[in-house]
Order: structure tokens, then sequence, then C-alpha cells
């Protein structure tokens, strides 16, 4: 006997990267910040009272929203606080998408849209990148042929870290006759001068995910949020978002970390140096890296190698060294690596190059 909807009995669930319980494992496989969160940040950890966790918290998270809103320049009304960037996902399928109705993402992407979908008992509508991992130029009349009334975009781009401008993230609003929702989750990492903010002030269709995972170095608190336009934004604060989905230890913290943005920027311009430096290793040793915007890297590996991504992948699991691979037709020959301290780059390289 199964109590299951036949859909969830079918359905694959997300699978997320290793958790290793041994410390000295090098843990380059989930894309966090490889430095600590600021000092602010564990100096009010040691501030929560007692009667703070006795106590409901504030339902919108009013000390985390108030520092986004100054920090982004824009009004309460147009930021939701969510549990981690993942909450919002599913959020903005809940408000937009009748059940039945196709969700629209590019291909390859974030591996959870389809599992939020399937959840949801929608089909999934999927475009393929170009070779360069950009969207194609019939990608909006793709979505609105489909029907889409929701369109998942990770930008800068996972697995690959490819940054779409403003301006091409501003025409897509403009051409799809559904919503668009933007998953910034590695937006922290990509050039200092790029930022979509503004464009909410613009289209009425646009959403922005952002999340204090990565880019603050806060991944086991899961504190996320959005930003839009109110017509967009209210429905979700007000309908059909949790009660108390942000708890007051994460409010608070979390507002320590978006005040504290030269603590944050410094870890991101340590993150951005690695990353290059790693990248040039890897180009170096014959791997294929396109240009990342992001916390991580994509590496194809040579022609030629004594070893397939899939056998790489094991031996430097066996060496205590974890990377994510994807076992699909377009990646099956990649290693996503996240960037790590100085340190355990140098450990991967070490470990990966003899290998080839």
């Amino acid at each position: 006997m199964t109590y299951e909807r036949d859909i969830i009995r079918r359905m694959a669930g997300y699978v997320p990267g290793e958790q290793p319980s041994n410390a000295d494992v090098i843990k380059l496989n989930t894309n966090e910040n490889p430095w600590p969160p600021s000092p602010r940040v564990m100096q009010a950890l040691t501030t929560i009272s007692a009667e703070a966790l006795r106590r409901y918290p504030s339902p919108g998270a009013t000390a985390v929203m108030e520092e986004a809103a100054t920090l982004h320049g824009v009004d309460h009304d147009q930021l939701v606080a969510t549990n981690g960037g993942d909450e919002l996902l599913r959020l903005a399928i809940t408000t937009f998408v009748p059940p039945g109705q196709p969700i629209g993402i590019a291909e390859p992407s974030y591996s959870l849209y389809p599992v939020l979908a399937a959840i949801h008992d929608s089909p999934v509508h999927r475009v393929a990148l170009d070779s360069d991992w950009s969207p194609p130029a019939d990608f909006a009349a793709a979505m609105n042929d489909a029907g889409v009334p929701l369109t998942l975009l990770v930008n800068p781009h996972a697995p690959s870290g490819h940054l779409l401008d403003a301006d091409t993230i501003s025409a897509l609003a403009g051409d799809l006759q559904g919503v668009l929702l933007v998953d910034e989750a590695y937006v922290d990492f990509a050039d200092p001068d790029h930022d979509v903010t503004a464009l909410v002030h613009r289209h009425d269709n646009l959403m922005i995910l952002r999340t204090l995972s990565k880019g603050y170095s806060l991944a086991g608190l899961r504190l996320g949020y959005g930003i839009g336009p109110a017509g967009l934004i209210q429905p979700i604060a007000t309908k059909t978002r949790d009660s108390y989905s942000v708890d007051a230890v994460a409010d608070h913290l979390g507002a320590a970390a978006l005040a504290d943005q030269s603590s944050a920027r410094a870890s991101w311009r340590a993150v951005r140096d690695e990353r290059d430096r790693l990248t040039q290793a890897l180009r170096d040793a014959g791997f294929t890296v396109p240009d990342s915007q992001a916390n991580f890297c994509l590496a194809s590996v040579p022609e030629g190698a004594a070893a397939s991504a899939a056998q790489l992948y094991a031996a430097l699991k066996d060496q205590g060294i974890l990377v994510r691979h994807f076992d699909t037709p377009r990646l099956r020959d990649d290693l996503r690596i996240s960037i790590g301290t100085p340190a355990q780059n140098d450990a991967l390289l070490a470990a990966l190059l003899p290998m080839l």
C-alpha cells in the first residue's frame, strides 16, 4: 500500500552534493564560499537572547529586509525573505503556475528545477542553450509558443558560469509573456559592474532571486530573498509563503551579513582571483574551461586523456577531494569544480593533473 500521489511515486528527487562527515575532505562540490562569514555575523550570533528564541520571529524578516532594501535601492514591498533561495523557487511556481501548465527552463540548468516542476505536476519545457551557454535567439518565442507562465533562468549560469548582461536579461523579460525569474545565486562573484536589479522597475514580469548561501558564506543558515515589482512580490509575501519561514536567528545574522559589505566583497575578490588562477592552470593542462563569473568552473577533460571525467571524479574522491560530475549527455565529459582556498586548489591540481 502506498499513499503517495502518482507523480511523487514516479519522480526522482533532487540529489544534493555529498556532505562528508570527515573534516579533512577537500570539499569542492557544492559551491560553498571557502571563506568564513563576516566577523559581524559571528559577533551577532553571540547576542541572540533566549527571549528572541522563545517568541515567534518577525513574519517578514524585518531586520534583513531593511538591509536588503537599502542595499538594492528598492521599496520594502518589492522584497520577500525566504528559507533559502530554493523556497523562493517553490513559491514562484505555486504562485504563478496553474498545476498542469509548463515551466520553462534552459538546458542544462539547476537540477532542482525539474524536481519542483514534477512536485507541482507541471511539465518542463526545455530550450537547449547554444554552444557558448547563451540562450538561443528564439528562447523567449519558444517559451511563449509553449504557453509557459514561468521561466527559470540561472545567471550566472550553472554549471558553466556564463553571465548574461543586463541588456540581454531586459530583452528576455520584454519578450516573454510570462514571469521571468532570474536565479542570481552566484551573482556576487560576477564582475562588480554587473547589476540587473534596476530592471525590476522597468519590467512587471521580472523577479530576481538572491541568496546569502554563497556570497555571504551562510549556506548553513538557509536564507534567501526575492526582488521584484510589488505585483509579483506581494502575492508571495502575503498569500503563498509559509508562516514564519525565516527564523529569528536567520533574520538577525542575515542583517549583520548584508550590513558588512566590505567583508563580503573582500571574499568575493579572493574567490575571483582564485577562480582565474585555477582556470588558467586547468587550461594549461589541456582542459577546456569557459570563462566563469561564478564561484566554480566547468572543466572538460582533454581529448585523449588517460581517464574519463567519471573516472577522474572517482579517483579524486578516493584521495579525499570532492568535485561534481553530472552523468548527463552535455556534461558527461566535464567536472564542475567549486573554487576553494589557495591551498585547496593547489591540492586539487596536484592530485588531478598526474591522472591525465
